[in-house]
């Protein structure tokens, strides 16, 4: 599931290559990469645009038994928001040191005692690469 959300990511465009899948008993329901700047959608997260067509989906925002594939640790608006899904795991690719909000950064399940399992690093070095490509191209770009 990883490398579907890794195929996603590339698609992000001008956007930071973040994909995110969302699982359910073994079957894809939802999907997203991040949109942002093509949607001047401050929200428009990968993880959100996920957790929304899941719902949408599922007709419940409760996402229980659900899991989320990742390409990057989610940032705390996400993972608040994956919390509150009450998606059971979260595997993702990336650390973000800067705003991982999973353990990285800051560890937002503490808040509220949450029992999602998170476990990082899957397929890290290759989620790692696009990301390093893409903000070299935006340091080329701006020269």
């Amino acid at each position: 599931m990883m490398k579907h959300a890794f195929e996603l990511a590339k698609q992000s465009g001008a956007d930071i290559p973040v994909g995110a899948v969302i699982v359910r008993d073994g079957q894809i329901i939802s999907s997203a990469c991040n949109k942002k700047e093509l949607t001047n959608d401050v929200t428009a997260h990968a993880e959100i645009l996920a957790l929304r067509k899941a719902a949408q989906k599922l007709e419940n925002w409760r996402l229980e038994g659900c899991e989320m594939y990742v390409t990057l640790e989610p940032c705390p608006m996400c993972a608040w928001a994956i919390i509150q899904s009450r998606i059971k795991t979260v595997y993702f690719g990336s650390y973000d040191v800067n705003y991982g909000a999973f353990g990285s950064k800051t560890d937002l399940r503490k808040l509220l005692n949450s029992p999602l399992k998170v476990y990082g690093g899957i397929m890290e070095s290759e989620c790692d690469k696009l990301l390093k490509d893409y903000f070299a191209k935006l340091r080329i770009n701006k020269n």
